[in-house]
């Protein structure tokens, strides 16, 4: 069996030139819709977002791509941020693509289960990874009927590479061409959110808890020049507006479902996979950057090890960015190695 590997270490910088702006001003006009799926039990809506060029509503299924977040924050805010006037979703959709965002339950503009509005404490945890893999099962069902195709390429983001990467190892045949951004795997210290205590329903994070924890493995005097002030405030504000009852507590706070924490303990923090990479059969890309605290190096290297079911993969590394790197100064480093990767010929 045949195995490639890529490994980029970039160092440099890289800044949105004059020239660069010219072009992407001379890129075909792209369209919003924003859509609800229904998800496979009843009473749940799947808030969607797609960009696509104007005027384009047929694509084969190597052009067509959706995104899943992670454990706290929806798709909107991570994938479609206009930073420095441009989303990840503009990039992806004026390079001629059908470029899909979904939330999963509990998350951004997708149904609340009704425990969301009351306490935590009353309820057991929300939004475990088996019911997340439903709805992206529904949301990737609803797409290939609604564009005639058998196939579409997937992307997750953190806890969004286990459900990526899980839907993929139990559906290859609905799978173009799978991307991994910062792969979660098993464990070595304690994770970054959740902490040791009771779990309820969901939990709450404030603006000042999300930057900190962000910015933790920057080093220091550089964090405005990585993730500059207004970019950050920005964020945080479109974060809130998806959570209206989380922004109306003093402070403000984003709510986010405690399945991921309880799913944590019982999987990656006691050394158990929660799915088998080696069934993945498709061309699969891992990606992050060298300072993500939140899913370190290790973990992608231990994913790309034991993706042994398919031809093609690749370990893309890139420098100066944290977890977040695709809302950071070098966004467009990751922005182009998965395009490049997605567009790349098959074998």
């Amino acid at each position: 069996m045949r195995y490639r590997w890529l490994l980029s270490l970039v160092l440099a910088a890289f800044t949105l030139l004059p020239w660069t702006r010219v072009a992407l001003a001379q890129t075909p006009d792209t369209v919003t819709e924003t859509f609800f799926v229904p998800a496979r039990d009843p009473g749940i809506q799947l808030h969607v977002r797609n960009k696509r060029p104007a005027g384009v509503t047929t694509f084969g299924p190597e052009r067509i791509v959706l995104l899943v977040h992670g454990a706290t924050y929806p798709s909107e805010t991570g994938f479609d941020m206009p930073l420095g006037g441009m989303s990840w979703m503009d990039y992806v959709a004026r390079r001629g693509w059908d470029v899909y965002a979904m939330d999963l339950r509990g998350y951004g503009r997708s149904t609340r289960p009704p425990e969301m509005d009351r306490p935590a404490s009353e309820s057991k945890p929300l939004v475990n990874t088996d019911v997340a893999v439903r709805d992206v099962g529904a949301v990737v069902d609803h797409l290939l009927a609604r564009r005639g195709v058998p196939r579409i390429n997937l992307l997750g983001w953190s806890w969004g590479t286990t459900i990526m990467g899980a839907y993929t190892s139990q559906n290859n045949a609905k799978v173009e061409r799978l991307v991994l951004y910062a792969p979660l795997w098993l464990l070595k210290d304690p994770p970054p959110i959740g902490g040791q205590g009771p779990l309820g329903a969901y939990r709450t994070v404030t603006r000042d808890a999300s930057k900190q924890r962000w910015l933790r493995a920057v080093p220091s005097g550089r964090e405005k020049e990585i993730a500059p002030d207004e970019w950050f405030d920005a964020w945080w504000s479109a974060n809130l507006a998806t959570d209206p009852v989380g922004a109306a507590q003093n402070p403000p706070v984003v709510r986010a479902p405690n399945g991921i924490i309880e799913d944590l303990r019982k999987y990656w923090m006691a050394g158990r996979p929660y799915f088998d990479p080696g069934k993945i059969t498709v061309p699969t890309l891992l990606i992050l950057a060298e300072w993500d605290k939140d899913t370190p190096p290790y973990m992608a290297q231990a994913v790309f090890e034991k993706l042994t079911g398919t031809r093609i993969k690749c370990l893309v590394m890139l420098g100066e960015g944290t977890h977040a790197v695709a809302l950071e100064k070098n966004r467009m480093q990751l922005y182009r190695e998965v395009q490049l990767f997605l567009e790349e010929p098959g074998p």
